[in-house]
């Protein structure tokens, strides 16, 4: 009975793992929201702002290091501290802004502690889920977690927005502070399978030596690296286009108003919610032998988003032009999402336990420093072919063409159990 009952559902260690997530994550998006919001008030300076965020991201080349630690280390108290880390950097920010100290440098140094303390967690999550929930209910699992992480990017604004404004940036940061000491609490009666690996060493030169590990280990599984650069290239070539190119589209091209504009924006995040939260489903239809077509309907996809800037579709009128965009853009964010989450989930059954934290943060590192590279690249891009937007998305569904041929090739000799 017992185990029929597992079978249904998840276990109370990842169901509180889950909890925790969602109470942790909010948390770290409202400060982050409210952050902008107050950055802009004090200084009325977007450039600003966006340097100090440019800098806050920095530590996150860091995972890499992040994994060596929850590969050495109690997963379970490895969470608990880092909440706890965040929640007293939260606490000791609303006590300067307490006493007036609200300068730029004060936030960034915050934001730049936090985005550190967010490269250690997020392989130790990551790391942590193979090893509580059971191998068919991986992909499912996998699209729960990133549904929170794209949940908290919609909530977030809307209720950062109406609390800002209701209790202003101190008590909302002193909110921050409280969820991420709520989620370290609650993490606290999680059990993580751990066992203690030998150390012969001090800590530093051993966790060097696991980073040099990790790294080989990634580059010498050709179906792990393989799977890295797949991961890699779809951060180069589509999450961009969601960042610099609908955007640009919404609001410049087609001279969106702010209602629809948000409608269009808010629908694209709940895409990739939906996406997420599909992933137990998609993910019997999905084998590395046919990942390729998915990535050939993305690059169709992408075909459509084009023609809805051409001067022909744009003439007939502003509706119909903005509808084909929008489903277009719906249909590749919630493939797109379906897709990371399944290739991250294949690399999870192929790697010991003992290098998952590494191996996640590795990929997580690369993948994330790729993005920054793609949105330059679409800037240029736009800005040249400012009035045939067209031309450069175009370009785009060439590429993930030869994309998908190449995964097609490059991975059919692949045979992983864990795959299928």
């Amino acid at each position: 009975m017992e185990s029929q009952i597992k079978r249904k559902g998840f276990s109370k260690d990842f169901n509180l793992m889950v909890i925790g997530q969602i109470i942790s994550i909010l948390g770290s998006a409202l400060l982050r929201f409210a952050l902008s919001l107050y950055v802009l008030d004090i200084t009325g300076r977007a450039d600003l702002f966006a340097v100090l965020f440019a800098i806050s991201s920095v530590p996150m080349l860091l995972a890499p290091l992040g994994g060596a630690i929850a590969d050495r280390f109690n997963r379970r108290n490895l969470m608990v501290i880092f909440d706890f880390m965040s929640s007293i950097i939260v606490f000791i920010f609303f006590a300067m802004l307490a006493i007036g100290n609200s300068s730029i440098l004060l936030i960034g140094v915050v934001m730049v502690l936090l985005s550190f303390v967010s490269a250690m967690y997020a392989p130790t999550v990551m790391a942590s889920i193979p090893v509580l929930v059971e191998e068919e209910k991986l992909e499912q699992a996998n699209g729960i977690v990133n549904g929170i992480q794209a949940l908290s990017n919609v909530a977030a604004p809307v209720l950062g927005g109406i609390l800002y404004g209701l209790i202003g940036i101190k008590v909302l940061v002193l909110v921050s502070g409280v969820f991420f000491f709520l989620s370290a609490i609650l993490e606290m009666f999680i059990h993580i399978p751990f066992m203690q690996r030998e150390q012969n060493r001090h800590i530093i030169p051993t966790l060097v030596d696991d980073l040099k590990e990790g790294f080989s280990y990634v580059v010498k599984q050709s179906f792990i690296f393989k799977c890295m650069i797949l991961a890699a290239l779809l951060n180069l070539l589509l999450t961009p286009l969601f960042v610099v190119g609908v955007p640009i589209i919404l609001r410049v091209t087609m001279q969106s108003s702010d209602t629809l504009y948000g409608v269009g924006m808010g629908l694209i995040d709940f895409a990739t919610i939906l996406g997420a939260l599909s992933m137990g489903y998609f993910a019997k239809k999905m084998g590395i032998n046919n990942l390729y077509i998915w990535i050939f309907i993305t690059a169709l996809l992408i075909v459509p988003m084009a023609l809805s800037v051409t001067p022909l579709l744009l003439n007939i009128g502003y509706y119909p032009s903005y509808t084909l965009f929008v489903v277009s853009a719906l249909l590749i964010a919630m493939i797109m999402t379906i897709i990371s989450i399944y290739v991250i989930t294949v690399v999870q059954k192929e790697t010991p336990n003992e290098n998952l934290g590494k191996v996640m943060a590795i990929i997580i590192a690369v993948s994330q420093c790729m993005a920054p590279i793609g949105q330059i690249l679409y800037g240029v891009l736009f800005e040249a072919f400012s009035v045939k937007v067209y031309v450069p998305i175009l370009i785009i569904s060439i590429v993930m063409v030869v994309m998908a041929i190449a995964t097609k090739r490059i991975l059919r000799f692949e045979k992983s159990e864990a795959a299928k």
